[in-house]
């Protein structure tokens, strides 16, 4: 008999090599690095939680804690990662075409000075949307590096190395069979899920995009506790966890699109009172509301499994 203790700790120990593993690429500032590092730390906290009885509850909250502050600043990064890609893609699908070819070519052409080149409309918009990213993204990277180089990562990290073999485990529960424990603890999650689930179409249109997000967290919270299952209970685990996944990331595309859409809104309104033409905004912010319905209408369908 596997008990639930070894079983946690194997679990444990792949989510905590993939955030330590992830730390030299976010100080090279490889490609997606940031990324990979936020999915290690909030995979992490989110298995903490689920199987959080198998644990001691103080230093289990405590280690919330750390990776929930070491999750929002990479997230600041990572956020404005994504909007730049976003309005990057949103410009060259939807912007003029004889627009973007001349910033294309301006982009490569010398820079003199007084050639009489005068900004297009285009390519203002995306300075105030791409560019703008851009510069956070790299002022987020900076804090994060000045966080990794900090007495509290430090520390951080000193303690994850330690629990990769021996976290602080409660004596008691943690002897018990481990597929009855994890069997116990996805039936949680998905009741949990299931419950925001059937709670969506009760509520107003004004709350239901917030809904929406926390059903994309619980789903979240339940593919990742499948997964860790996964070497227990196999098959079981794992394909409930590809339904959870999905549903994810569709409510994930959704999410995206929304946000995106107000960044856009927020940048017209600034535009329009500098006597700027709003009409590019417009347009990509209405390219992102049907981008939004598109995914919500993928949502019943994959939300579907809930109540199996």
């Amino acid at each position: 008999m596997v008990r639930a203790g070894t079983a946690v700790v194997a679990a444990l120990r792949d989510d905590i090599d993939r955030l330590l593993a992830a730390e030299p690429d976010v100080r090279a500032d490889a490609w997606d690095s940031v990324h990979q590092m936020r999915v290690a730390t909030r995979r992490l906290r989110s298995v903490l939680r689920s199987y959080r009885t198998l644990f001691e509850a103080t230093p289990i909250a405590e280690m919330q804690q750390e990776l929930k502050w070491l999750a929002g600043l990479l997230g600041v990064a990572r956020d404005a990662e994504v909007r730049a890609e976003r309005f990057t893609a949103l410009l060259a699908a939807h912007a003029p075409q004889d627009e973007f070819a001349r910033l294309a070519a301006k982009s490569t052409a010398p820079k003199a000075a007084g050639n009489g080149y005068a900004p297009s409309t285009t390519e203002y918009v995306r300075t105030e949307l791409v560019d703008a990213e851009r510069e956070r993204y790299r002022n987020a990277h900076a804090e994060i590096l000045a966080a990794l180089d900090h007495h509290r990562y430090h520390t951080l990290r000193h303690r994850l190395s330690a629990w990769r073999t021996d976290p602080p485990l409660d004596p008691e529960q943690s002897k018990q069979p481990a597929a009855e424990v994890f069997e116990r603890i996805l039936r949680r999650d998905r009741k949990r899920l299931r419950r925001l689930v059937y709670a969506e179409p009760t509520v107003s249109p004004a709350e239901r995009v917030d809904l929406l997000h926390d059903i994309r967290k619980a789903a979240k919270r339940l593919r990742y506790s499948c997964e860790a299952a996964t070497d227990v209970l196999g098959s079981a685990a794992k394909d409930l966890g590809t339904e959870a996944k999905h549903l994810q990331t569709v409510l994930g595309d959704h999410r995206d699109a929304v946000d995106s859409r107000i960044a856009i809104l927020a940048r017209a309104a600034e535009a329009h009172d500098t006597g700027v033409d709003a009409t590019i905004y417009e347009l990509l912010a209405d390219a992102e509301e049907i981008a939004a319905g598109e995914a919500l209408a993928k949502y019943p369908a994959a939300a579907a499994f809930v109540s199996g």
